[in-house]
């Protein structure tokens, strides 16, 4: 029987992540939207523009008996930049910023572990760890952008050297 679980990872542009993550066995499902800020349904415009303190993230439904939160974690980290304090790749901008929202001390404790894991000083991190408090689906047109959209998404990606980038940092 399968345990339904969710994890929320901010990780630059969601349509990045959300290819990333629908790809991977044991995800469900994988939703794009904002997180972490203070106001209450926000927009993709209000987002990117500031002051709402959101970041751009992914909701992951996934099986917990076919892939851990551990495993997760050790996959988002491959799919960011973690030592960028501007945003993600051609994404500057505190909606950009990569963060890891646990939402238990037992998430908590296994993001920490999944520091310690990339032998790298966790000073030189600059990807948020903070507690989750509530996610916003963002507008259906964003929605599995990478499949409704192939041609804009493929030239998007790459424009942004997001695989350059990733390629130099996980050598």
């Amino acid at each position: 029987m399968a345990i339904e679980k969710k994890a929320i990872f901010a990780g630059g542009c969601f349509w990045c992540m959300e290819e990333a993550f629908d790809k991977l066995p044991g995800v469900k499902n994988v939703v794009s939207g904002y997180t972490g800020g203070t106001v209450k349904n926000p927009s993709y415009e209000s987002v990117t523009r500031g002051g709402t303190g959101h970041y751009e993230a992914v909701e992951i439904t996934y099986d917990g008996n076919k892939i851990s939160y551990a495993q997760l974690l050790d996959f988002f980290w491959k799919n960011i930049d973690p030592f960028n304090d501007r945003g993600q790749f051609c994404d500057l901008g505190s909606s950009y910023l990569s963060a890891i929202f646990y939402q238990n001390n037992d998430e908590k404790i296994d993001v920490e572990n999944s520091i310690k894991r990339l032998n790298v000083k966790s000073n030189n991190i600059k990807t948020h760890v903070l507690a989750f408090k509530e996610f916003f689906k963002a507008e259906d047109y964003h929605q599995n952008f990478y499949q409704k959209n192939p041609d804009h998404y493929k030239s998007y990606k790459e424009g942004c050297g997001r695989e350059k980038r990733l390629n130099q940092v996980w050598k």
